[in-house]
């Protein structure tokens, strides 16, 4: 057969890849691997695995809406519920045989009525006005200012307490106090009391800043600080018995 020139340089080219497939072949053996031994990319889950996924994982929504409770521990009660009216935390108001109140209408009627008088007398100016409040002459019943001579005229006593010749400035005290909130001690007992001020029966070193507010409208700072020291309140206070009769209009612990 004729080869035409042309032809040479393709036979030549087909020739010498045959020749180096073939030595490739033999020169460079691959190995032999089971497709059981070839891993998958580790950046490509597995069938199974994503399967397995898909079944456990669980929307972020329904997570939070029903929250699993296996093996949880409870939260705690709040410490205060203020719906169901409990303690808001004051020791002084945890004492079952002290209440505190700010409306009058909560105290009995002879308290009220009481209390209505000594206000009138009080704003009167008059210091006189007292005098048959006070069960003047009545004993035992009279009442009391100081503790030393229980049986003296609490009219005169309070005069000479007052730092004007009038008795204005003792006046004025007997109506700051009233105008603020009561405690009702001993309730059940013999010495049940409607006390005013409040906080005369509270820890004062607990007060609260409103509470302080309410104080210093009756004495000044400074003995505010006196009052820390000696531990309790000291200025004047008011007793009046659920009857109605005023037992104290004294000053001290």
């Amino acid at each position: 057969m004729r080869i035409f020139p042309g032809n040479e340089f393709r036979c030549s080219i087909a020739s010498l890849a045959a020749v180096t497939l073939i030595v490739g072949g033999v020169a460079v053996p691959m190995p032999a691997f089971a497709f059981s031994q070839l891993n998958p990319p580790a950046s490509l889950p597995s069938a199974q695995g994503t399967q397995n996924q898909q079944k456990n994982d669980k929307p972020i929504e329904q997570a939070l809406e029903a929250p699993s409770t296996e093996n949880t521990i409870p939260a705690p009660d709040p410490l205060i519920n203020k719906q169901a009216g409990q303690s808001s935390g004051d020791a002084s108001s945890s004492n079952k045989s002290i209440e505190f109140l700010f409306d009058i209408n909560k105290a009995p009627e002879p308290v009220r009525k009481l209390r209505e008088a000594i206000v009138e007398a009080a704003a009167s100016g008059d210091l006189e006005r007292l005098r048959p409040l006070m069960n003047v002459g009545g004993g035992l019943k009279q009442t009391q200012v100081t503790a030393d001579d229980p049986g003296e005229d609490p009219i005169k006593t309070l005069h000479d307490l007052s730092g004007d010749p009038d008795g204005i400035e003792i006046l004025s005290i007997l109506l700051d106090i009233m105008s603020t909130g009561f405690a009702h001690v001993g309730q059940g007992t013999p010495d049940e009391m409607y006390v005013w001020p409040y906080f005369a029966e509270k820890d004062i070193k607990t007060l609260s800043t409103p509470e302080k507010v309410d104080l210093m409208r009756i004495v000044t700072a400074g003995d505010y600080a006196d009052m820390l020291e000696f531990g309790g309140y000291n200025f004047y206070r008011v007793g009046i018995t659920p009857d109605g009769r005023w037992k104290f209009f004294t000053s001290g612990e």
